[in-house]
């Protein structure tokens, strides 16, 4: 339970540094809110099997974290490629071991795919200029990605082998994270969102923060 506090305590003195323009405390804050995450993961539950891609993926968000707080735009593919291996590692611990198909699964494959082919359609259609314009490939394979982590997740909630409230939490930060990276996205290239950044990271955090709470709640079992 400390560790969770402390998580969420760090996260809301980073909400509070993007607010107020305090770099100090955001340099502090952001990077302290993954390391937490990682520290609560492993001496709870340990890293072997799914738990090392969980792992992983706190620790390439880590790095995705500090590239973009370093610099939005010059990091942004730097940031951009670290997160992806993060989802990806997500993902990987999601489907481990494989989950069976069911028609659940399939309804929710088309409503993820379908909601966000609209929002990828409407910011690459916001990209403009050479230096945009390369971006467009690997946002459209990010997008996949992020979309694929998030529908491994909500596929737990009808996995009988995961708890009612693990399957919850990861399901909903599963949301919450690709959220996170819409906003960010839609505030970068579509239109400025009015404290958007903070909008951003607090449901980035909520996200990172869910999953390995549910990660956690489902291994300790």
């Amino acid at each position: 339970m400390i560790y969770l506090i402390a998580a969420l305590l760090f996260a809301a003195l980073e909400s509070l540094a993007l607010w107020k323009n305090w770099k100090p405390l955001e340099y502090l804050a952001k990077p302290a809110v993954m390391i937490i995450l990682f520290i609560w993961l492993f001496t709870s539950v340990g890293l072997s099997g799914a738990l090392f891609w969980f792992g992983a993926g706190i620790l390439l968000s880590l790095l995705g974290d500090v590239f973009l707080m370093f610099s939005l735009d010059r990091f942004f593919l730097a940031g951009l490629a670290a997160f992806l291996f993060a989802h990806l590692a997500y993902l990987v611990g999601f489907n481990t071991p494989l989950p069976g198909i069911s028609a659940w699964g399939l309804i929710l494959a088309v409503m993820v795919g379908w909601g966000g082919m609209r929002v990828i359609n409407r910011i690459l259609s916001s990209l403009t200029g050479q230096v945009q314009s390369r971006l467009r490939i690997p946002i459209i394979i990010y997008s996949m990605v992020i979309s694929l982590m998030l529908l491994s997740a909500m596929l737990k909630l009808t996995d009988l082998t995961w708890s009612a409230g693990a399957s919850l939490l990861v399901g909903v930060g599963a949301l919450f994270f690709y959220l996170s990276d819409i906003v960010l996205a839609w505030n970068k290239f579509v239109s400025p969102i009015r404290n958007g950044r903070i909008y951003n990271i607090a449901m980035y955090h909520i996200g990172q923060i869910a999953i390995i709470a549910g990660v956690i709640l489902q291994y300790s079992a």
